[in-house]
């Protein structure tokens, strides 16, 4: 499940890591995600998911403080599997991250996910076929809101293309905490409403949108 950033909630005891600098949009690179990245892309998840969390700052769903060498290892493991997760930097500073299942990838940790959604009537479900969903984009607290998501999305969408994956899917939060910052991240990036999902996770009802757009 995708849901954006956006919520400084690292235990008090836990050591910030990544040096904090002023960013330069035009310096900004982004690369393939390697083992090496692991502490890094906790430490921004952690930045963004904990037990609180923040309608209008945004959140990741887990609480990734509370179990880390459990997190950590997810990381290790998708980095090895995924080919689509990315990380933006700045002078070797990592800021943020970007994970992504191609179809296979996401049938396979969520095998009824197509049948499990309430498809709006007018969606094309041949969009179906061939396609990305991006699971996690997580921005370290502090940097949020310059353009670093975008430029992300930007990395994802070149390689889209020259694997000839045409579609992506994302997924927001709605309840029971509505995540405001990913929906207005969706109307920026220019998704579409493609349907509604309901799911369990760890004893708590979900509802989730599903995003749609393609890939150009």
């Amino acid at each position: 499940m995708e849901i954006i950033n956006l919520n400084n909630s690292l235990n008090l005891n836990q050591k910030n890591t990544i040096k904090k600098e002023k960013i330069n949009k035009n310096l900004i690179k982004v690369r393939k995600a390697s083992i090496s990245d692991v502490e890094a892309i906790y430490e921004i998840a952690c930045s963004v998911g904990s037990k609180t969390k923040n309608s209008y700052e945004g959140f990741l769903m887990d609480n990734y403080v509370s179990r880390p060498k459990k997190y950590k290892t997810f990381f290790k493991d998708r980095i090895n599997e995924l080919e689509h997760f990315y990380i933006a930097e700045s002078n070797n500073n990592p800021l943020g991250f970007l994970m992504a299942y191609t179809k296979e990838k996401w049938l396979k940790y969520n095998p009824t996910w197509i049948e499990d959604i309430y498809w709006s009537p007018i969606f094309d479900m041949s969009k179906t076929d061939n396609f990305v969903v991006i699971d996690k984009t997580a921005i370290l607290h502090g940097y949020t809101g310059k353009g670093i998501g975008s430029i992300l999305y930007k990395s994802l969408i070149k390689d889209l293309k020259k694997a000839g994956i045409k579609n992506i899917f994302a997924e927001t939060i709605i309840n029971p905490t509505p995540n405001f910052a990913s929906l207005a991240f969706r109307k920026k990036q220019k998704y579409i409403l493609a349907g509604v999902r309901y799911e369990e996770y760890e004893g708590q009802l979900y509802t989730d949108l599903i995003y749609y757009k393609p890939v150009k």
